[in-house]
């Protein structure tokens, strides 16, 4: 679409992980892995102590992922597409909400454009929007750089978290013609709060304890999905 379209069309942006999914994708992803053998102790005992530090409020979770993204560094990027595949179908499709479903289809109803929004790599994003029946164009999630088909230790900035969720919010909504102001956006995690005071509808999903907090003194829709 033009980018001198009028912003007049009404958008309902979704989080992905504990909003659209019942849990976080990366926890249940390395669940999986260590399932099958596929991560060593020393792997797990790293990524334990980064949710600790995470729910502490003590992660910088973009330098966190700039670092996994580094020793992604020459591995095939078919394969991780191949992988996520696979655990999606086999694992991850079972914590997709119903009423996540329900409202995607409810906003879908009455015209508004769908989108998911999340700070989850694109190949996790991209697999639920397939199953959502959402279109690719709109999907906004962390992507990596590929050459020659493999992954160059580099993560594509903006990283969508934080203010970077919102500087692609607006891009996204100048390229569609979309209002933000009379947009909605549902999500668990008060770290989405300057995409949150962006739009018209803001919505806590199933909130963090803080989100919940702001939410209630700001007067902002409150909704479980699971």
């Amino acid at each position: 679409m033009s980018n001198n379209l009028s912003p007049t069309a009404v958008a309902a942006f979704f989080d992905m992980d504990k909003t659209l999914l019942s849990a976080s994708s990366a926890v249940l992803q390395v669940r999986y892995m260590v399932k099958r053998g596929e991560l060593a102790r020393q792997e797990v005992m790293r990524f334990i102590s980064a949710l600790v530090r995470y729910k502490m409020g003590r992660l910088d979770m973009v330098e966190t992922t700039r670092a996994i993204v580094r020793e992604l560094a020459g591995q095939s990027e078919a394969e991780r597409i191949d992988h996520t595949r696979q655990w999606f179908q086999e694992h991850l499709i079972d914590y997709v909400t119903e009423e996540g479903r329900r409202w995607v289809a409810a906003h879908r109803r009455l015209g508004h454009r769908v989108a998911m929004i999340t700070a989850s790599p694109s190949y996790t994003a991209d697999q639920l929007a397939e199953h959502l029946g959402m279109a690719s164009e709109d999907v906004m999630a962390t992507r990596f750089e590929v050459a020659r088909g493999r992954f160059t230790g580099r993560l594509l900035e903006p990283m969508i978290y934080g203010q970077g969720k919102l500087a692609i919010a607006e891009e996204y909504a100048q390229r569609h013609g979309v209002d933000l102001a009379n947009s909605y956006f549902y999500t668990d995690s008060i770290a989405d709060l300057p995409l949150l005071e962006m739009v018209g509808y803001p919505v806590a999903v199933n909130p963090d304890r803080s989100l919940r907090r702001l939410a209630k003194a700001r007067g902002w829709t409150i909704v479980r999905f699971y």
